[in-house]
């Protein structure tokens, strides 16, 4: 009787240490008390949100096909007359534009040779086939690949602008990006 009563003084005094505190409450394995146990509260579980289709901003290559180049920043390229050297404006704008055309490798792009009204047609055809071989020639050194570039030439065949001074003729001498 004596060592219950020990027992049970023995606990009520852990119980009163305990329960001045603050900490967790302590879990005693004896059979024959019981201390109760406090409860915490379950924070709410956040439900996951449903999962939302991501619509692709800006165009596709399905649209990129179907727009003409100048319509995503491929700009035409402008040659001094009787020249078909690149000036460096005209390699900065090839570069640009050789980063679009890496990142839509898929698509085909026609680089056509313009020139002004004056020469022969045989000479400004030669001239236009050299301007588009080396606006094709930069590109392919920038890393796009060959196969998605063709060139043709039209001479002064298809004039941007119809004026006769060089105003007019400095437009018409280009090099003008187009899908096949």
């Amino acid at each position: 009787m004596i060592r219950k009563l020990g027992l049970l003084m023995f606990i009520l005094g852990l119980l009163l240490a305990v329960g001045c505190g603050k900490d967790a409450p302590v879990v005693v394995d004896d059979p024959t008390t019981s201390i109760p146990m406090e409860t915490v509260p379950e924070e709410p579980v956040a439900e996951e949100p449903e999962p939302v289709d991501v619509v692709p901003s800006g165009p596709t290559a399905e649209d990129y096909a179907r727009m003409a180049p100048q319509e995503y920043g491929i700009e035409d390229l402008f040659f001094a007359f009787d020249e078909y050297t690149l000036s460096t404006e005209a390699m900065m704008l090839l570069e640009a534009s050789a980063r679009i055309m890496k990142e839509h490798s898929v698509l085909t792009y026609v680089i056509e040779g313009h020139c002004d009204e004056r020469g022969t047609v045989e000479y400004n055809l030669a001239l236009g086939e050299k301007r588009a071989i080396a606006a094709r020639d930069y590109l392919v050194s920038l890393g796009v690949p060959a196969s998605q570039l063709r060139i043709t030439s039209y001479g002064e065949e298809r004039p941007f602008s119809n004026g006769h001074g060089e105003s007019a003729w400095a437009l018409n001498r280009r090099a003008h990006f187009s899908r096949p």
